[in-house]
C-alpha cells in the first residue's frame, strides 16, 4: 500500500475502538508486491481468513482470557494478503485448505466485538459537523437546520437530541425591538460614553453624523459638509433664509472680581489703535458685544494670541461699579491655551479652586473590570452583558459636557492680590448661530416666553423653584414682560442687519419641544406684530435696553438645576400618547421646564461698501444638556443646517479673515500652516509623477505654504537697493529720504540669507532632512548650508518681527491709497495724507517687516484659489490692459529644473544598491542604514533652501492668497489674502493713478496671470 492510501485508510479508522487492530497484512503490502494466481479466493479460503483475522485480534485485546489458537489456523492466516484484484495466495502462490475444525466461542466472541464496533461508529458522529452536514450535498435542504422532519427518519432522533443543546438554542429577541435595534450595543449610553472620552461630542453630534461628513479637528468630532450637494443651497440659506450653526465647539472663559481689576489687567493685552477695548461703554454696560484682538502683556503690535469676542453682565444698579462684575470671553478652541496662559499671567492668578461644575463620572478601565470576578465569566469568549435580573444596578448617565477632561484637573483658579476668578466654563453652555434675514422668525416662533406662575400654582410642587421664587417678585415679573415684549417685537423685523450691532437679549423660555410643529414649515415675518412704530424706531436706534439684557444664565447654579430638572424626551413623548385629543396642545403647567438663554445679535459684513450687513443673524446661549430640544424645532421652523465648510464660506463673503487660517502673526495660525502643508504634501505625492504638476517647472517655489517670514524680509533688503525700488530713490534720480533714513531693519543676528528663513523651508523639508542647493552644488556644499540654514532659522524663529498691520487710521490711509483717481495724484481727504516718501516712511518705520489683510476682485475671468500668488504687474502689462479692456494677463515663461539630474542619479544609486543587495547580505545592510537617513527628492517640487521670493519668476511677487474662490455675490472671482505693506507701498508709489491698485494673480499651477483690484476694507 502506498503512503497516500496508507494515510487515506488511516483517516477511515482514526474513529474505530481499540479493539479493533489493523490486520498484520497491511504491513506486509508495502514490503513486496507479487501478482502470482489470479481469479477470486473460494468461499472456504475467504471463511479461513475471517476466521484466523479475528482470533489474532481477539489476542491482541485480551490475551489473558482466551486460549492459544490452532497453529493450522495461523499458518492459513499468515499467507494470505490483501491485493489490488482481491485476496491472493501467499509467496509459495498455494491456496490454504478449510480447516477442519471450528471454536465456536472464539468465534462468536470475535464477532460481537465487530458488530459492536459497527454499531458504535454508526451512532456516534465522527466530525465535528452538525447532523444533516453528514447527508450528501444533493440531499440537503436550507429548511434541515431549523425543522428536523425534514431530515431522513433515521437521522431525526440524532437531531433532536442535537437541537436540545444549549449551543443550539435559538436566541430569543424581545418582539418591540426592531431589527436596527437589536443590532446596536446592547447598552447604548455606555457605548457613546466611551467613544467620547478622546474627542469632545457636541450635543448635536449623533444628528450631524447621520446627515455630515465628519471630521475630527481641535480636539472635538465636527461636522465638515453635508453628504449632499448644499454648496448654493447653503449660500441661498444665508442670503434669503436662514442657515444654522453649532458653535458649541468655542470656548468659554470667565472672569469675575472687581470692575477696575479686571480692566487694568486685561488692558496690558489689547491696544485702543485696533478699535474698541474692553473699556467700551456700550460693552461695559452689557448692552452689546465686543470683538478685539488680543497680545501678549505690553508686546503690541507683535506676539498676537488671536481675536476674541467679550460679554460683560449687565450691572444690578446702573453706576454702582465698585462691586464685582462678570465677563465671558469667547474663542476658537485653538487660541485657548495660549490666552488662558496670558489671563492667569497678568491677572495674577495661580491657585486653582475647586470647582462647582459637575463633572461625568468616568468609565471603568480595563483595570478596574478586571477586578471585579463576577465579571470574569462574562469577559472571557464574549461580551460583556447587561444582566436583566439586577435591578438595583444603576442607570449610566449620558456625558454632558466635556467628557475628555480630567476630573482632578482644576477649573478655576483664583488671585489672592487682585480677588480674580478666572473659570473655564467649555462645554458648558450650548451656542447657536442662525444667519440670514429669516433667523429673527424662526426665534420667535420657535420659543415662546415662559409662563408666571400665579398664586395658585405655586402650590403645586414644581421642580423649577428658582423661576417660583422669581415670581414672587414683582420688578423681576415686570422685567420679564419688557424682555418678552422686545422679543415679539423681533418678529416683525425684515432682517437683523437693522438692529444695532452686538446687541443683546436676555429673556427665560420655556420648553421649545412643547410647541414642535408636526411637519416642517417655513417661518416668515409677521408684519401685525410690529404695529407700533414708535417702538419698533426706538429698537432700530438705540438697541435693546439695558435692564433687558439680563439673564439667569450666568447663575451658574440656575443653569445646574435646569440641566438636571430636563424633562426626558421619552416621559415627553409619554405625555403626547395620553392626550385626548391626537395633536393637541401639551400643556404642563408648573412642571415645564423654564430655561434662561441669551441672544446675541452677529452684524454680519461690516466693513467696505457693498452688501453692508450680509451674513448678519442671532447667536442663542443656553445651558448644556438642551442642545437638541432647541436644534430641532429650529429646523422645523426652516432652517438650513450648515457645516464648517459653511462656516469658511461665510467668513469669505463677509471677507473678514477665518480662524486660525487667516491669522499667520498668531501660533494658532503657524501650527495650522504647518498641518496643512503636511496633508497637502503627502496627497501631491500619492499621484505619480506624470499625473501632477511640475511646480519647479511652473515657477512656484511654495506651493502648499505661504512663507510669509521671506517674503517680508525680501522686500526689506529689496528696498535698500534704490536699482529695484521706485521709493529708494526721487524721479529726479537723487536719494530719497527713505534712502537717506534708512528703512529700520529687524533686529536680527548674524547675517541674514534670504534663501535661508523659517518661513521659506520648501515643502521637501517637511519631512525630509536633505537639501541641494539652487546651484546644483556638491555634497559638501550643500552641507555647509544646511548647517547655516539651521542656525538662522533657530534665530528667526526666536526674534521674530513678523506683523499684522491692525492699525485702523493706518489701514484707512492705505485703503484711500489703493482706490484708483482722475489726476496725478488723488485729492487727500479729512485727515488724509497724500502718498509721499515721507508718509511712506512714517508707515514702514513703526512696522518694518508687516503684513496687511487686503481683499482681491478679478476683472475678467478666472477663479482664485489658495496659495494663489499676488504679482505687480510691469509697466506694458498696465500698457497693454489700457489698449485692449479684454486682455487677460502675461504668462509666465516655463522654468527649467535643476533637479531633475540629482533625480536621475538617485535613481541609478538605489538601481546600484540593490544590485549590491543582491551580491552580499552584509553589505545590503550597510547600504540600508545609510539610504534610510537620506530620503530621495519629490520630482516636481523645490528642495533645500528658496531663492529670492520676490525675483524668482517675471513678475515681482507681493503676497498670497488664503481664501479664494468663485463668488455668488458678485458673480466673478474674489480672493482674500495678505500683502506686504513695503511691496504695497512700493507698487502704488510707482503705478500711475488712473490704474492704481491694480494686481495680477497666478495659481500655483497654472503659468497664466490675470488682472484684478485690491482693495483694503475697514
Amino acid at each position: 500500500m502506498s503512503n497516500a492510501k496508507e494515510r487515506k485508510h488511516a483517516k477511515k479508522m482514526r474513529n474505530q475502538p481499540t479493539n479493533v487492530t489493523l490486520s498484520s497484512g497491511f504491513v506486509a503490502d508495502r514490503g513486496g508486491k507479487h501478482h502470482t494466481g489470479g481469479g477470486k479466493p473460494s468461499q472456504a479460503q475467504k471463511q479461513e481468513l475471517h476466521s484466523g483475522t479475528s482470533r489474532q485480534r481477539q489476542i491482541k485485546t485480551s490475551p489473558h482470557s482466551l486460549p492459544e489458537p490452532d497453529v493450522n489456523e495461523q499458518s492459513s492466516s499468515k499467507n494470505m494478503f490483501k491485493k489490488k484484484g482481491g485476496w491472493k495466495a501467499g509467496p509459495e502462490g498455494t491456496s490454504q485448505e478449510i480447516p477442519k475444525y471450528l471454536t465456536a466461542s472464539t468465534f462468536a466472541q470475535a464477532r460481537a466485538a465487530e458488530i459492536s464496533a459497527m454499531l458504535k461508529a454508526v451512532t456516534q458522529k465522527s466530525s465535528n459537523s452538525l447532523v444533516f452536514q453528514t447527508l450528501p450535498r444533493h440531499m440537503r435542504r436550507r429548511a434541515m437546520s431549523h425543522n428536523v422532519k425534514r431530515l431522513p427518519r433515521r437521522l431525526q432522533e440524532l437531531a433532536k437530541k442535537e437541537a436540545e443543546k444549549a449551543v443550539h438554542q435559538k436566541k430569543e429577541h424581545s418582539k418591540n425591538k426592531c431589527h436596527k435595534a437589536r443590532r446596536c450595543h446592547i447598552n447604548r449610553t455606555l457605548e457613546f460614553n466611551r467613544r467620547q472620552k478622546k474627542n469632545i461630542w457636541l450635543e448635536t453630534h449623533i444628528w450631524y453624523a447621520k446627515r455630515f461628513h465628519m471630521v475630527k479637528k481641535w480636539g472635538y468630532c465636527l461636522g465638515e459638509r453635508p453628504t449632499v450637494k448644499s454648496h448654493r443651497a447653503c449660500y441661498r440659506a444665508m442670503t434669503h433664509l436662514c442657515l444654522l450653526q453649532d458653535l458649541s465647539y468655542y470656548c468659554c472663559l470667565e472672569l469675575k472680581g472687581r470692575e477696575e481689576e479686571i480692566l487694568k489687567a486685561l488692558s496690558q493685552m489689547c491696544s485702543i489703535d485696533t478699535g474698541l477695548t474692553f473699556a467700551a461703554v456700550h460693552c461695559l454696560s452689557g448692552k452689546r458685544q465686543g470683538s478685539l484682538m488680543l497680545y501678549r502683556a505690553n508686546k503690541y503690535p507683535r506676539e498676537m494670541l488671536g481675536p476674541v469676542t467679550f460679554i460683560w453682565k449687565s450691572e444690578r444698579t446702573p453706576g454702582d461699579a465698585s462691586g464685582n462684575r462678570q465677563l465671558w470671553i469667547w474663542l476658537h478652541p485653538t487660541l485657548k491655551l495660549a490666552i488662558l496662559e496670558e489671563i492667569k499671567t497678568v491677572c495674577l492668578c495661580s491657585e486653582p479652586i475647586k470647582s462647582d461644575v459637575c463633572v461625568p463620572n468616568p468609565l471603568p478601565t480595563p483595570v478596574q473590570e478586571k477586578s471585579h470576578p463576577e465579571l470574569a465569566d462574562d469577559i472571557v469568549g464574549k461580551k460583556r452583558k447587561r444582566k436583566n435580573d439586577e435591578e438595583n444596578a444603576k442607570p449610566v448617565k449620558k456625558i454632558i459636557g466635556d467628557g475628555t477632561r480630567d476630573p482632578c484637573q482644576p477649573r478655576s483658579w483664583v488671585s489672592p492680590t487682585t480677588g480674580i476668578i478666572i473659570s473655564d466654563l467649555t462645554m458648558e453652555i450650548n451656542r447657536f448661530r442662525l444667519i440670514g434675514p429669516l433667523s429673527q422668525c424662526i426665534l420667535t416662533s420657535a420659543l415662546k416666553a415662559a409662563p408666571v406662575h400665579t398664586g395658585e400654582e405655586d402650590t403645586e410642587e414644581s421642580p423649577h423653584h428658582w423661576w417660583t421664587d422669581t415670581c414672587k417678585n414683582s420688578d423681576s415679573i415686570s422685567l420679564h414682560q419688557r424682555q418678552e415684549a422686545v422679543f415679539q417685537l423681533l418678529g416683525g423685523i425684515s432682517s437683523p442687519a437693522e438692529i444695532p450691532a452686538g446687541t443683546i437679549l436676555g429673556l427665560t423660555v420655556g420648553d421649545p419641544r412643547v410647541n414642535l410643529p408636526q411637519k416642517r414649515c417655513k417661518a416668515l415675518p409677521d408684519s401685525e406684530r410690529c404695529q407700533d412704530n414708535e417702538k419698533v424706531r426706538q429698537l432700530l436706534l438705540e438697541g435693546v435696553p439695558v435692564e433687558c439684557t439680563r439673564s439667569f444664565i450666568w447663575n451658574q447654579d440656575i443653569c445646574k438645576s435646569v440641566t438636571e430638572n430636563k424633562i426626558s424626551d421619552q416621559d415627553l413623548n409619554r405625555m403626547r400618547s395620553e392626550l385626548l385629543v391626537p395633536g393637541s396642545q401639551l400643556v404642563l403647567g408648573p412642571h415645564e421646564s423654564k430655561i434662561p438663554i441669551l441672544l446675541i445679535q452677529q452684524p454680519g459684513k461690516l466693513t467696505g461698501e457693498d452688501r453692508l450687513g450680509w451674513g448678519s443673524g442671532w447667536d442663542v446661549l443656553l445651558p448644556k444638556g438642551w442642545g437638541m430640544a432647541f436644534w430641532i424645532p429650529f429646523i422645523y421652523r426652516g432652517a438650513r443646517v450648515g457645516g464648517l465648510k459653511e462656516t469658511a464660506v461665510h467668513f469669505q463673503y463677509k471677507r473678514s479673515p477665518n480662524i486660525p487660517g487667516d491669522f499667520p502673526d498668531c501660533l494658532a495660525g503657524v501650527l495650522f500652516a504647518d498641518e496643512q502643508a503636511k496633508d497637502l504634501l503627502e496627497k501631491y505625492r500619492r499621484r505619480p509623477p506624470a499625473k501632477r504638476p511640475n511646480y519647479v517647472k511652473l515657477g512656484t517655489l511654495a506651493p502648499f505654504r505661504c512663507p510669509w517670514e521671506q517674503l517680508t524680509q525680501d522686500w526689506e533688503s529689496r528696498v535698500q537697493t534704490p536699482e529695484a525700488s521706485p521709493i529708494a530713490s526721487t524721479p529726479g534720480g537723487e536719494k530719497s529720504d527713505l534712502r537717506r533714513h534708512k528703512v529700520p531693519c529687524a533686529p536680527v543676528p548674524g547675517k541674514i540669507h534670504h534663501s535661508s528663513t523659517e518661513a521659506g523651508i520648501s515643502e521637501n523639508q517637511l519631512t525630509e532632512p536633505e537639501a541641494m542647493d539652487t546651484g546644483c552644488q556638491d555634497q559638501a556644499g550643500t552641507e555647509k548650508v544646511l548647517e547655516q540654514v539651521a542656525t538662522e532659522n533657530h534665530v528667526a524663529a526666536t526674534s521674530s518681527q513678523l506683523c499684522v498691520l491692525r492699525n485702523r487710521k493706518l489701514l484707512k490711509q492705505l485703503s484711500a491709497w489703493c482706490g484708483p483717481s482722475s489726476g496725478d495724484r488723488r485729492a487727500p481727504c479729512r485727515d488724509q495724507q497724500e502718498l509721499t516718501t515721507e508718509a511712506c516712511l512714517s508707515i514702514l518705520t513703526p512696522f518694518p517687516r508687516a503684513l496687511v489683510w487686503v481683499s482681491l476682485s478679478l476683472l475678467r475671468k478666472g477663479s482664485p484659489e489658495p496659495h494663489t500668488m499676488i504679482c505687480v504687474p510691469s509697466k506694458e502689462d498696465l500698457f497693454r490692459l489700457s489698449q485692449d479692456h479684454h486682455y487677460h494677463g502675461p504668462q509666465e515663461s516655463r522654468h527649467s529644473d535643476p533637479f531633475k539630474s540629482l533625480i536621475l542619479k538617485e535613481k541609478e544609486k538605489k538601481k546600484m544598491e540593490k544590485r549590491q543587495n543582491r551580491d552580499t547580505a552584509s553589505m545590503g545592510l550597510a547600504v540600508g542604514e545609510l539610504t534610510t537617513g537620506q530620503e530621495a527628492l519629490t520630482r516636481g517640487l523645490w528642495s533645500g533652501p528658496l531663492p529670492g521670493m520676490t525675483s524668482h519668476c517675471s513678475r515681482v511677487l507681493l503676497g498670497f492668497i488664503t481664501q479664494g474662490d468663485f463668488s455668488m455675490a458678485v458673480g466673478c472671482g474674489e480672493a482674500l489674502g495678505f500683502v506686504s505693506v513695503t511691496g504695497l507701498l512700493d507698487m502704488l508709489y510707482s503705478q500711475p493713478a488712473a490704474t492704481r491698485g491694480l494686481v495680477l494673480l497666478r495659481p500655483p499651477a497654472s503659468l497664466q496671470y490675470r488682472f484684478a483690484r485690491i482693495t483694503i476694507e475697514v
